[in-house]
């Protein structure tokens, strides 16, 4: 009875056709996606060109690389945003679009920080509000994650990642070839000049204000957790009887249904293959992570200015990214979604190639728009196949820490192998490194194989047994 509703919700969305991407939740999604996109490359890429351009080392560069570790831990403090609510914005708005709200104003604040900053004359101060950039972004990533999941019924959940992921990819471009464009607009286009990177930086905490606007137009999600809280107050009270201090209980209660539940849900419905289907997402993105720090740094050194490299992604960029987008949700439709991803970890290391191709073409213009197109395109299928995947994993009952499970451990071993890359590219060149990129992503097919034999899974519990 579960399959056929399924397969009508299903066989309704189809109909709907290219109309589902007008509904409203769809495009809240879309407005979400775009400032959950914005600030990792501000931390990442394009902090690297600018770190570049003001003669930082690419060693320096590269552990530099490591404040984006903060989207590789948010796992940590995923159960205080899923079942705490926040001081004032929490009663104002609501849990989820509290949380939302007060972490896009804290990465307003930092991007401004950064921007008043020179890494020049003060490197730590750049580093201090970069840190906090991260740390805010990802736990904006965190609410943003739960509340697509819980915004709709499964009929729309492929629509609703194919929007959020069209969004993100759409401000990674903003954040990427928009900040150079401004850099140079307002600064030198060949030189360094500190005052173009100041105003490319607050002109991104601008751009903060579409996920900002859209946080306090929309509403808040209304989940059951009425199961959740049962539990809580039962292991409360049963504390309480055994003679514990009830502050103490309570405490004790509410971190088991915070932070034990959801993982012990996960390993319950998928028993051993759980750690197999963890391996999968830690490596998945191992090898455009690890290339993409010394990307903008390779494009300086190649002697292309910021306009030419920002003229290039916000044109082919973006072109390739909603078509990447577009293709990867009907893929993955046709074709399901382990087969997708392994035709995205296969299109990933296949782009790292033409890098390799490309160190020894020297400054080609026509070399720069074929790579930076068909990595978009290859990061388009193979996100949208990724973020499928991983949504599928997800219990609504713990929706934020799970999927922030997910996505941090996607993040934390690449990001943490990123952060040697400079010293990889000072030791053995660029085409070496590119190369070895393209290599250390192969192993994930065999691990795609091995998660596709797996038995299948077991239908998500909204709680256990007391």
């Amino acid at each position: 009875m579960e399959q056929s509703l399924k397969d009508s919700d299903n066989q309704d969305t189809a109909k709907l056709g290219w109309r589902v991407y007008l509904e409203r939740k769809v495009l809240i999604m879309l407005a979400l996606g775009f400032s959950s996109g914005l600030p990792i490359l501000l931390v990442f890429g394009t902090l690297s060109f600018w770190l570049r351009e003001a003669e930082v080392s690419r060693t320096d560069i590269g552990f530099f690389s490591w404040v984006a570790l903060a989207y590789g831990f948010k796992w940590i403090w995923s159960p205080l945003i899923d079942r705490f609510p926040i001081p004032v914005f929490s009663s104002l708005l609501g849990r989820r679009r509290g949380w939302m709200v007060f972490s896009q104003l804290l990465i307003i604040a930092s991007l401004c920080g950064m921007a008043l900053s020179n890494p020049q004359a003060d490197l730590f101060q750049l580093a201090i509000f970069a840190v906090i950039v991260a740390f805010a972004s990802a736990s904006q990533d965190i609410v943003i994650d739960a509340y697509r999941i819980e915004l709709a019924s499964e009929r729309l959940q492929a629509a609703l990642a194919a929007a959020y992921m069209t969004g993100y990819r759409l401000a990674m471009i903003m954040a990427g070839a928009g900040a150079l464009a401004f850099a140079a607009l307002f600064g030198s286009d060949e030189a360094y000049d500190v005052v173009g990177w100041k105003m490319a930086y607050f002109i991104m905490a601008g751009f903060m204000l579409v996920g900002l606007i859209t946080a306090l137009c929309i509403k808040e999600p209304n989940i059951d957790s009425s199961a959740i809280d049962n539990t809580e107050r039962d292991l409360r009270h049963d504390l309480i009887n055994k003679g514990t201090h009830p502050l103490l209980a309570r405490t004790v209660a509410w971190f088991y249904t915070a932070a034990v539940m959801p993982f012990k849900d996960f390993f319950n419905r998928y028993g051993r293959h759980a750690l197999l289907i963890l391996v999968l997402i830690g490596c998945y993105r191992i090898s455009d992570v690890v290339m993409g720090v010394m990307a903008n740094a390779f494009y300086v050194d190649m002697g292309f200015t910021k306009t030419q490299v920002a003229s290039v992604s916000k044109v082919y960029g973006v072109i390739m990214t909603l078509a990447g987008a577009g293709l990867g949700g009907i893929m993955v439709s046709k074709f399901g979604t382990m087969r997708i991803l392994a035709l995205g970890a296969i299109l990933s290391a296949c782009t790292n190639l033409l890098f390799v191709a490309f160190t020894y073409m020297g400054n080609s213009l026509p070399m720069l728009t074929t790579v930076i197109s068909l990595d978009n395109l290859s990061a388009g299928i193979a996100t949208a196949a990724f973020i499928t995947y991983m949504s599928s994993l997800t219990n609504v009952a713990f929706s934020a820490t799970q999927y922030a499970l997910f996505s941090s451990i996607m993040l934390l071993f690449p990001k943490f192998i990123a952060g040697f890359s400079g010293v990889y590219v000072d030791h053995f060149g660029y085409n070496t490194f590119f190369f070895t990129t393209a290599m250390i992503g192969l192993p994930v097919l065999l691990l795609i194989h091995l998660v596709h034999k797996q038995q299948p899974q077991k239908e998500p519990q909204a709680s256990e047994p007391s």
